[in-house]
């Protein structure tokens, strides 16, 4: 048996993290920390109570975590009430991942089924690297950054902390995209994006902008 994890959430994100963990020998999901929960278990897999109880789980020497949060402002949040407890949160890579070696994940990160990550990819703490996306050479995603399914960074493209890439967008080579960006589903992002930016379509320009 792997060392025993609890996760911290019990939404859709919890589900997909559910399967990751049990996909991982290295891992044992024992349960889930939800403040409102609408069940008392998902997948097979009990719904423990709320964040009351974490001393407790952590005195009976259930030591790691993992946040399933999508709002990056609550995941980190989350992460820090956890650490503070004395919780350590690991990475969790799918065992589909490629993740080339000299690519880097931080703690509290989760990369999903079938993930690529290149030469001298580089993911920050609590950051979500979901279904399929693709992280070329040389890229940097920041802290609690989401990277969407079937998301495509080219070579060099800087993602900042806490910024959404929908699925199945895409970043020309070398792009920067500042921290608390979202990226709609789809867009083509061709030139750099400041802190804060909504941008859509292809190419990628501020929601709401007429089109032409």
């Amino acid at each position: 048996m792997g060392e025993r994890l609890v996760i911290l959430g019990a939404g859709g994100h919890g589900r997909a993290l559910i399967e990751l963990a049990r996909d991982l020998p290295e891992m044992e999901p024992v349960g889930l920390i939800d403040a409102a929960p609408r069940a008392s278990a998902m997948l097979g897999l009990p719904i423990l109570g709320d964040e009351a109880v974490l001393p407790g789980l952590l005195a009976s020497g259930i030591r790691l975590a993992c946040v399933a949060i999508g709002d990056p402002a609550a995941r980190l949040a989350a992460a820090a009430r956890l650490e503070a407890l004395g919780f350590s949160l690991p990475a969790l890579v799918h065992p589909s991942a490629i993740r080339a070696r000299s690519a880097s994940i931080g703690p509290g990160t989760v990369v999903l089924p079938r993930a690529v990550l290149g030469a001298l990819a580089t993911v920050g703490r609590l950051a979500i690297v979901n279904t399929g996306a693709i992280l070329e050479h040389d890229t940097v995603v920041g802290e609690a950054a989401h990277i969407g399914p079937g998301a495509v960074l080219a070579g060099g493209v800087r993602i900042g902390a806490r910024t959404l890439v929908g699925a199945g967008a895409a970043c020309r080579p070398y792009v920067a995209v500042g921290a608390d960006a979202v990226i709609g589903t789809g867009a083509a992002v061709v030139e750099d994006l400041a802190d804060g930016a909504r941008v859509g379509g292809v190419p990628a320009r501020p929601i709401g902008d007429p089109l032409g």
